[in-house]
């Protein structure tokens, strides 16, 4: 049974509900992969679009609810985009996170000379200055930890190491980096790796980590290559050690959300669950996400759509600890 319970009516952000922003994005393809924080009381999801020229742009949408979301109308800016060696390709599947009172963004970047993490800071206005590109060449699913270690902040990432029939390198291990400034980062081990011909063969970090009082809680997701149709995306939990998140505590052993609705079913890519962006309602003063904390999920539905699902802090921990 799953850990997370979908949104009643379906999904909460489609194409239909984009503004059209000219040139590019007029009857836009999709939206998907979001990220999500909350922002002075707000949720505040940075989605990304598609157009009909398969062009991404990000685009910022506000909840007072944490549900019904409103699309601006215009792009976000991305300021600093010459600092990222080679030519860029597509900018893409942000990652929010509050970082001792700053609101920080890491992107993808895919470019002639594989895909780079671009870490951004976040300005007043939901617009994006780029502080730093990792030099590794081919990396993807970077998402920070809320708060520094001994001097140094923390990421999670997913080295495209692995080689897909017929399509692009993938990754199968989740590892730490550490960063004294978030321009130079340095790995520190891997974290854990995907687990053959289960559902979480590919693996790669969703939502940033929250901290729980059972460990960091981080949702992931995970790829069934086995089946000789096509991929099949769903999302898992792991706990990490607070002092030392490259030791796992537990893992779910089955998925906790899987493609079963029509709409994460069918689109541009079937058969995807992807989780990208997680708020908690509440923190403790210690900082802590208590155990009866609801959880809201956001995620991609087939790269075309964008679906919510809830849960509680304590059925998440459950989850990762059952046999």
């Amino acid at each position: 049974m799953s850990a997370f319970i979908r949104q009643d009516g379906g999904p909460i952000l489609t194409r239909n509900d984009l503004p059209d922003i000219p040139p590019a994005f007029v009857d836009a393809t999709s939206v998907f992969n979001p990220a999500a924080a909350v922002v002075g009381g707000r949720t505040l999801l940075m989605l990304r679009i598609q157009s009909r020229g398969r062009e991404t742009g990000l685009l910022r949408a506000w909840s007072d609810d944490g549900i019904v979301f409103a699309p601006e109308n215009e792009l976000v800016a991305v300021r600093g985009l010459e600092k990222i060696p080679g030519t860029l390709l597509h900018l893409y599947d942000p990652r929010l996170t509050w970082v001792e009172g700053r609101l920080l963004c890491v992107l993808a970047a895919d470019t002639d000379a594989g895909c780079r993490l671009v870490t951004t800071t976040v300005d007043v206005h939901g617009d994006l200055d780029v502080i730093g590109v990792c030099d590794q060449p081919d990396v993807r699913n970077g998402v920070l930890f809320p708060e520094r270690f001994r001097g140094h902040y923390l990421r999670l990432d997913r080295p495209n190491a692995v080689p897909l029939a017929g399509g692009p390198t993938t990754g199968d291990t989740i590892m730490l980096s550490k960063s004294e400034d978030l321009v130079a980062w340095h790995s520190v081990g891997p974290v854990f790796s995907g687990r053959p011909s289960a559902w979480d063969e590919l693996i790669g970090a969703g939502p940033p980590p929250i901290k729980t009082y059972a460990g960091w809680l981080l949702v992931y997701h995970g790829v069934a290559t086995h089946f000789a149709g096509c991929n099949i995306y769903q999302a898992g939990a792991a706990l990490l050690d607070l002092v030392d998140p490259t030791r796992l505590i537990a893992r779910t052993r089955r998925n906790i959300l899987e493609p079963r609705e029509s709409w994460e079913l069918v689109g541009q890519v079937p058969n995807v669950v992807f989780p990208s962006g997680m708020t908690a309602d509440r923190h403790d003063a210690d900082g802590f996400v208590p155990d009866d904390a609801i959880l809201r999920l956001y995620y991609g539905a087939a790269d075309t759509c964008i679906g919510l699902a809830t849960t509680t802090v304590g059925d998440l921990v459950r989850a990762c600890q059952d046999d």
